[in-house]
Order: C-alpha cells, then sequence, then structure tokens
C-alpha cells in the first residue's frame, strides 16, 4: 500500500494591484513545464456572493474549499496554489478546511501605493476603481501589520522572476542559475 502524499500549498497573499493572480498564473506555468501536477485555487471567488456569506460569519468560503480540495486530492493532485488578499492572515483556517497532513507556505506579496494603483487602474474600469484603491490600501497595512508571511517584493519585477523566486523558496523547484531574490 502506497502512502497518501502530503497537501503542499502555497497560500499567496497581498493588497489588490500586487499581482497575486499573475503570480499564480505564472507559477503553474512554470510547474506546467516541469510536469508538476498541481491545482491553483483563486479564493476570492469561494464566497463571491451578495450579501458577502464571510460579513455575518459565514465559514462558506472554507468549506467550500474543502469540497474542491476533496475533489482535487481524488483525482491524484496534491500540490496547490491557493491566491487570496488574506489567505496569509488565515493559515491555520485554509489549512484545516485542506484536511489532515498538510505543509504550508505562506507569501505576502508586496508594492508600493504607487504601484498597486498603476496596476489597478489598467485592471479596474468604472466606478470600483476608487473603492479598490481604498480596500487596497487598507488592506497593504492590515497584512505588513499581521503577516508573518515571507515578504516577496512585485515592483519593477518581472511575473516570472517573481513565480520563480516563490516556488524556490516554498521548496517546489530548484533554483536555476542563483537567481538573486529581492524578497523584503
Amino acid at each position: 500500500m502506497q502512502d497518501t502524499p502530503a497537501t503542499d500549498v502555497i497560500f499567496i497573499g497581498g493588497r489588490s494591484g500586487v499581482g497575486k493572480t499573475s503570480v499564480a498564473a505564472e507559477a503553474s506555468k512554470i510547474l506546467q513545464r516541469a510536469d508538476l501536477p498541481h491545482a491553483v485555487i483563486d479564493g476570492d471567488n469561494l464566497d463571491q456572493a451578495y450579501p458577502e456569506p464571510w460579513r455575518n460569519g459565514s465559514d462558506l468560503a472554507e468549506q467550500n474549499l474543502a469540497a474542491m480540495w476533496a475533489n482535487y486530492r481524488s483525482a491524484g493532485y496534491f500540490r496547490l496554489l491557493y491566491t487570496n488578499t488574506v489567505s496569509v492572515l488565515q493559515i491555520p483556517t485554509l489549512v484545516a478546511a485542506l484536511g489532515t497532513n498538510v505543509r504550508s507556505f505562506g507569501v505576502l506579496l508586496t508594492a508600493t501605493d504607487r504601484t498597486a494603483a498603476q496596476r489597478l487602474a489598467r485592471r479596474e474600469i468604472g466606478t470600483a476603481l476608487e473603492e479598490h484603491l481604498e480596500r487596497s490600501a487598507r488592506a497593504a497595512t492590515k497584512l505588513e501589520e499581521a503577516s508573518t508571511a515571507r515578504r516577496v517584493v512585485t515592483d519593477d519585477r518581472a511575473v516570472q522572476e517573481i513565480a520563480h523566486e516563490i516556488l524556490w523558496v516554498a521548496g517546489w523547484l530548484a533554483d536555476p542559475g542563483g537567481r538573486n531574490h529581492s524578497s523584503a
């Protein structure tokens, strides 16, 4: 009987506009090229509803994560890239939703207000931009004060470089070529 491998998860957090989704997508491509099976889950979609379930103390996101991950695990996956603004503040709760025998690594992507604003301006249209800018600034402060995750600066860096760094520091890939990692 073969032992079931542990769940390996990288939690990628950070303010809006820091590049979480882009970095996870690039990390996924890197893992594909290395032929390493994995899944990507965007936590923002796990409780996207109105009225917001989390405002009433609902754990709908964790329930949905547990259900999705059970399906991935039964299909043979054991590596997960998980993105969500505050995921690095909720690692114990999220790990519990993933089941037993979980090895987790938290990464807090950081960017200056200016960088985040520029990125959000390219992404958001209509009346949502101002709200995202304000929420992003509040999240940056909260995350910086509370998170003990590994910090990775995203300003003026290529998404490929950031993704490689995260996969390397999490121990998922070797560090080819001795890259210069600029974690804060």
